[in-house]
């Protein structure tokens, strides 16, 4: 197993983990820095397919200036995120799977702790079914060609920003259940979050047929 397939792997093991700790009331200090691991292994199993590929010609600094936008550093960075599609084929699903695995595993745990309405997870789960298959037909998202799908998809705020969204919800839902913090700003963030990730399945639809 590659490294980076190994650390998807663990990721979801750790957001199935952290669900339990929510549910059972665990240090939400915790479980908030735990969180935080789990969404920033997303970008360290990237970095460890790229670096696979490149032979260790990219480090990590490079890689954490790609994430950043920097010019120069994508540039060099994107040309080696463009083989690891042909270099594996499974690599680049099972980083989507993992995805899709730590995603659900927050969104049902807060819908059986009746945090979020069904419906939000209904609409979690359709998106990115249908856009999973759409983009399954077209390659990865290291492929995209239009400007709008680079723009809401690919570029550095549409990468953190995701990331960042997520951390504040899920991190904001579990103190909401665990120390009676206020739902309405849950409530908030979970639509802010809904928001995001349907403009970037929208972005993603787009690119499939543009």
């Amino acid at each position: 197993m590659r490294s980076a397939d190994a650390a998807t792997l663990f990721r979801a093991i750790l957001a199935i983990l952290i669900a339990y700790m929510i549910i059972a009331k665990l240090n939400p200090l915790i479980i908030i820095v735990l969180i935080a691991v789990t969404l920033a292994l997303d970008a360290f199993d990237g970095y460890l397919a790229v670096r696979s590929v490149s032979k260790g010609k990219v480090g990590l600094a490079a890689y954490i200036r790609y994430a950043i936008g920097e010019r120069k550093s994508s540039a060099y960075v994107k040309q080696f995120r463009q083989k690891v599609s042909s270099h594996s084929k499974f690599g680049p699903r099972m980083d989507i799977a993992g995805d899709r695995v730590v995603e659900y595993v927050f969104w049902i745990t807060f819908a059986y702790l009746h945090m979020i309405p069904l419906f939000v997870l209904f609409i979690v789960v359709v998106r990115h079914s249908f856009v999973d298959a759409v983009m399954g037909s077209k390659g990865t998202s290291s492929k995209l060609r239009t400007g709008f799908a680079k723009a809401v998809y690919s570029s550095s705020i549409g990468r953190g920003g995701i990331n960042i969204v997520k951390f504040a919800a899920f991190s904001y839902l579990a103190l909401a259940y665990i120390w009676g913090y206020p739902i309405i700003v849950g409530y908030a963030l979970v639509a802010l979050l809904l928001a995001y990730i349907v403009l970037r399945g929208a972005a993603e639809v787009y690119e499939s047929i543009a």
